[in-house]
C-alpha cells in the first residue's frame, strides 16, 4: 500500500489513543458504581472516569478538527458502496456518541457540584449551573447513550478485523499508529 492511499499520522495516533482511551473508560466507568467497592478505591475510578472524559472530549474535538483539514484516503475499489456507506454512518455516529457522552459526563459532574481535578488544577470555571435537575438529565443521557456507543465500537472493530484478516487495504490505512 502507498502512503497517499494512509491516513496521516497524526489522524492514526488520535484514532489509536482516542480508541485506547475509550476502551479504558468504558470498564472504569462500569466499576466505579458497583456495590462494595473500598470508597477510596471508588473515588480513584471516579477521577480516572471523569479526567479520562475530559481527554477523550478534547482530543475527540481535535480529530474533527483534523478531519476538516486534513484529506481522507479514499477506499479501495474492492469496497462495495453499501460498505463505504456503513463506514461513514458508523464513524459519524462515533464521533457523535463520544461527544454526547464527554459532555454528558461534564454536565452531570458539574451540574450536580462536583469537581473535575484536572479542569479545577488549571482554573477552568464550571460551565454549567448547580442544578439536580439538569444533572439527572445528563445522568440519564450518559447512562443511555453507552449502550449504543458500545455497539457501534464493537461494530467498528469487527469491520477493522474483518478487514484486517481479508488484507484489502482497509486496516492497513490506519495501521499502524506511528510509522510508514
Amino acid at each position: 500500500m502507498s502512503v497517499h492511499q494512509q491516513y496521516a499520522q497524526m489522524t492514526r495516533l488520535l484514532h489509536w489513543i482516542v480508541a485506547l482511551m475509550v476502551l479504558a473508560t468504558m470498564p472504569i466507568g462500569v466499576a466505579m458504581l458497583q456495590e462494595g467497592i473500598q470508597r477510596s478505591t471508588q473515588d480513584f475510578l471516579f477521577i480516572l472516569h471523569k479526567n479520562g472524559g475530559v481527554i477523550i472530549l478534547l482530543l475527540v474535538l481535535l480529530r474533527i478538527i483534523w478531519r476538516v483539514v486534513t484529506p481522507t484516503p479514499a477506499l479501495p475499489t474492492s469496497v462495495p458502496h453499501w460498505q463505504q456507506r456503513v463506514a461513514a454512518a458508523v464513524q459519524t455516529a462515533l464521533y457523535a456518541l463520544l461527544l454526547i457522552m464527554a459532555i454528558s459526563g461534564y454536565v452531570r459532574v458539574r451540574a450536580g457540584g462536583f469537581p473535575i481535578e484536572m479542569l479545577d488544577a488549571v482554573g477552568m470555571p464550571t460551565l454549567v449551573p448547580r442544578s439536580e435537575t439538569l444533572a439527572d438529565r445528563a445522568q440519564a443521557i450518559h447512562a443511555t447513550a453507552r449502550f449504543p456507543l458500545a455497539a457501534l465500537i464493537l461494530l467498528h472493530i469487527a469491520a477493522g478485523l474483518k478487514h484486517a484478516f481479508a488484507r484489502d487495504g482497509v486496516f492497513s490505512r490506519i495501521w499502524p499508529p506511528l510509522g510508514r
